[in-house]
């Protein structure tokens, strides 16, 4: 198992979080999310600035893309199909945990 940490940051910052915004964001994970992610997981909490993410990947026996490569391709993916998350967050960014 792997854990990748990541942010998406708001376009707009916000004080009070909207409702069910962190549903909405793992909610899109998991429905771009493909076999290959290899998505176990995934918790979060928001931030006045911004959604943050711990994302729990299977580790494959053979892969050539590492976690974190993995998860900035689904954070991706999900970002260009989601017209909620393309609408409210930056493109992604991810760092290992």
């Amino acid at each position: 198992m792997d854990i990748v940490y990541a942010s998406l940051h708001r376009r707009q910052p916000t004080a009070p979080e909207p409702d069910g915004e962190l549903a909405e964001v793992m909610g899109a994970l998991w429905a771009h999310a493909t076999p290959a992610d290899g998505l176990e997981h995934v918790t979060g909490r928001t931030e006045v600035d911004r959604i943050d993410l711990l994302i729990f990947l299977a580790t494959p026996a053979l892969s050539l893309a590492d976690a974190p490569s993995r998860a900035e391709v689904l954070l991706g993916r999900c970002h260009e199909a989601s017209p909620l998350l393309s609408r409210r967050y930056l493109p992604p960014r991810t760092a290992t945990a």
